[in-house]
This record gives C-alpha cells, sequence and structure tokens, in this order.
C-alpha cells in the first residue's frame, strides 16, 4: 500500500523565472537542440558542459559559463568534446555528461553516453583543467547509460551509478571497481515501480551529493502514456558507507512537465536533470535540467529541504 508524505513535494524546488537559460537559437553555432548539462563549479564560475544536437541528428558535447549560475552565459565557439574516430564506440555521437571531481586522482571525472553500433555505452574521461581531456573508454558493456561516479573512494574503491538495460528491464545499478577498469559487485540500487509513476523506466540524475544524511541521489522515472513517455523526478537517499542500502525513496515525483517549454519540443513531456551545484553557504542547490529533449532550464531548492523531506518519507 502506498504511504503518503503529508509534506508537499511542489514546494521543494522553484523554476528560474529566467527559463530556459540556453537555447539552441541563441548558440554560437548552427544546433538543433542544446540540453542535458553537467554542471560543475570551477574557478569561481558554473561550468554546464552542454549536450548540443547538431543538424544531421548526432551530439556533442560544449561549455557555456557563468558567474553567477543564472545569467549572463558565455557559450564557447567550439565544442570541448566531439565524437573521435579512433573510439569506435562514439561512431554516432556522445551525450549526456556527468562530471565529479576525485580527489584522490586530482581530476574531472566525465562519465557520458557514447553511441555505438552495438548500442549506448558508458564512457569515462579524466582531465584536470577541464580544458583537456583524457578519454579511457567504454566502462562497460552495452546497453547502459545515466552514470556518473561518486566524488570520492569508498571503501577504498571507485563507485559508479549506471543504467543498464538487463532483460530488457530498466533499473538503476551500483557498481565498484579498485581502478576504474574492472568493475564487479553489480546490483540493482533503485528499481522501477510498476504501476507507479516511474514505472517504465529509471536513471540517475545528478551525480550523487554528499549530505550528513546520506548520499542523495535525485533520479528520472518514466511512465508510458498515450501520448508518449513522461519524464518525471524523484529522490532517494542512499547510506553514506554502504551506498548501495538505499534509505529513503520518496513515493511521489518533486518535479515534473508543467511549463510550456517542458511540454513543446523534440521530445514533449520531459524534465531531465543532469547536473547540481550546491552552495553550502547559502545552502541552495541549483538543478539544471534539460526540457523537452531542447533546452536548458534551471530549478532551485534547499538542499536541507529537501533531505528533510526525505527523511520523512517511508523507508525503502
Amino acid at each position: 500500500m502506498v504511504q503518503y508524505n503529508h509534506s508537499s513535494p511542489a514546494n521543494i524546488f522553484e523554476r528560474y523565472q529566467g527559463n530556459p537559460i540556453l537555447v539552441p537559437d541563441r548558440w554560437p553555432y548552427p544546433a538543433n537542440a542544446t540540453f542535458n548539462p553537467a554542471a560543475v563549479r570551477h574557478k569561481g564560475e558554473t561550468y554546464l558542459l552542454v549536450r548540443v544536437e547538431d543538424l544531421c541528428g548526432f551530439s556533442h558535447l560544449t561549455f557555456a559559463r557563468s558567474r553567477d549560475g543564472m545569467t549572463n552565459w558565455q557559450v564557447d565557439e567550439k565544442p570541448a568534446i566531439v565524437p573521435d574516430a579512433d573510439f569506435d564506440e562514439e561512431k554516432w555521437g556522445i551525450e549526456d555528461p556527468r562530471i565529479v571531481w576525485l580527489e584522490d586522482k586530482k581530476r574531472f571525472a566525465l562519465t557520458y553516453v557514447s553511441f555505438s553500433k552495438d548500442g549506448p555505452v558508458v564512457s569515462l574521461a579524466l582531465s584536470k583543467d577541464l580544458k583537456k581531456f583524457e578519454r579511457h573508454g567504454p566502462m562497460l558493456p552495452p546497453e547502459d547509460k545515466d552514470a556518473s561516479l561518486f566524488p570520492r573512494l569508498i571503501d577504498g574503491n571507485y563507485t559508479l551509478i549506471h543504467r543498464p538495460i538487463i532483460r530488457g528491464e530498466a533499473h538503476i545499478w551500483i557498481s565498484r571497481s579498485p581502478d576504474l577498469e574492472y568493475w564487479g559487485h553489480h546490483r540493482v540500487l533503485l528499481p522501477v515501480r510498476p504501476g507507479w509513476w516511474d514505472s517504465s523506466r529509471v536513471g540517475l540524475g545528478p551525480p550523487p551529493i554528499e549530505t550528513d544524511e546520506g548520499w542523495l541521489i535525485i533520479y528520472h522515472g518514466v511512465r508510458q502514456t498515450a501520448s508518449g513517455s513522461l519524464y518525471r523526478v524523484g529522490l532517494a537517499l542512499l547510506d553514506l558507507e554502504k551506498p548501495w542500502i538505499t534509505r529513503k525513496r520518496c513515493d511521489q515525483w518533486v518535479f515534473g512537465p508543467r511549463e510550456s517549454y517542458e511540454r513543446v519540443g523534440d521530445v514533449p513531456g520531459v524534465t531531465f536533470p543532469t547536473g547540481a551545484v550546491h552552495d553550502p553557504e547559502t545552502d541552495q542547490l541549483m538543478m539544471y535540467y534539460g526540457a523537452a529533449d531542447s533546452c536548458v532550464c534551471l530549478a532551485t531548492a534547499r538542499l536541507s529541504d529537501i533531505v528533510d523531506f526525505l527523511l520523512a518519507s517511508n523507508d525503502a
């Protein structure tokens, strides 16, 4: 039986009044869509590594920067990462990046989806400065998407959240590795819930966010409707030192398509978060998401409010 949380999820996230913040019509070169960005603070600015779909239908990644993370975005004239012919898995484009800073390696770790002839795979690149990226190729076999590393070692291992398709099922999985090359300890972390708003598939949003109460997971859930797929946003809280244990998972979605820019576009009815930046001084969390697979938008919340809402939710 569903246990309803009496606090209102509608009050957690607030849409930025200036949405959408990045659109293809104002891109410095021809683009069909600009969406699903990775987000990170670097050198006093918010960096968004944006998925850009070109007019042939293939995607690459380009940086946009802003001091306040809301306004005056400066978009690079050229892409940061384009498909490389030396990497067969990138044959049909690269997309949907996530970025974390790996303290032990003193590197930014970029996970992204490469489209090979065998299907989508999760690829890894490392960078010291977000200028040059060293590709490390596929991390796991296809079909796999929606992946991010945790920003620190846990029990001496790297930990990855990802979304493989196994037996046609689209659950969120967690895996571990001693060296970023060989992966094991695979297990389902957040399964789909038949009949619910996240019944068709689920996938990680931004990278895991460490809080005193556990790792905050923002994820997307999909429900098939008579008019197509509907992408909404949910929350979960993982154990700090054993993140394969889910402490809390909210029953309700906390964010979903409502505005015209979320309902009209290449794929209507999509809110797809992929990046988040937290300011510990103000407690503001800035969640960047792709809207209708067409543009980049922003929603904000207090991190403590999100955690409090989860703590009042049912045990997973």
